[in-house]
């Protein structure tokens, strides 16, 4: 049994939550999320507090029941303050642009790398740093992989793209006989 799920949800000042045909809405300050759910979870609004029961008590409702939890407290939160993620861009020569809709990564490729923003997040680049903020927390962190996984730091001079608080471990290299 889920320990998260058991707790009820309090929906924040100036946001307002809906449950209709397994869509979940939360509609705030910055924006609406809307989420399809599964119907083994039961969804009760009252009182400024979300309550998620039981609806199956079968394996793969008890394991979605705190999963759904989370979700809907990522969304209340996202509504109310954006997520951002910051990245570093490292190396010489080693730069990222965002022109129009895209970004556009120099990580020692032949070619600029081209990765199309999607709708709803917003990307800034300072110097060699890279913030991706949106209201969604999936988004928000699919993105800044993808961003991540087109050069990923290697542990010999740490050049690549990392996350601000990441933490490359470093290797050695060849020692001189």
């Amino acid at each position: 049994m889920s320990r998260i799920a058991k707790k009820p949800i309090t929906i924040p000042a100036k946001t307002e939550a809906s449950f209709a045909k397994g869509v979940f809405t939360v509609k705030g300050p910055l924006g609406t999320l809307t989420k399809n759910f599964r119907d083994e979870i039961g969804f009760a609004i009252e009182n400024g507090t979300i309550t998620l029961t039981l609806v199956s008590d079968n394996l793969q409702a008890r394991a979605l029941w705190g999963t759904y939890a989370s979700h809907i407290k990522n969304m209340l939160a996202g509504v109310n303050k954006a997520y951002e993620k910051k990245l570093v861009v490292e190396g010489i020569g080693y730069k990222a642009d965002v022109k129009g809709k895209d970004l556009v990564l120099a990580v020692g490729f032949s070619h600029p790398v081209v990765v199309p923003i999607p709708e709803g997040l917003k990307v800034t680049v300072e110097k060699t740093t890279i913030t991706v903020s949106g209201i969604d927390c999936e988004v928000v962190g699919q993105f800044a992989a993808v961003v991540r996984s087109q050069k990923k730091p290697e542990p010999y001079l740490g050049k690549g793209i990392h996350f601000i608080d990441e933490v490359i471990r470093r290797k050695q290299g060849k020692k001189a006989a």
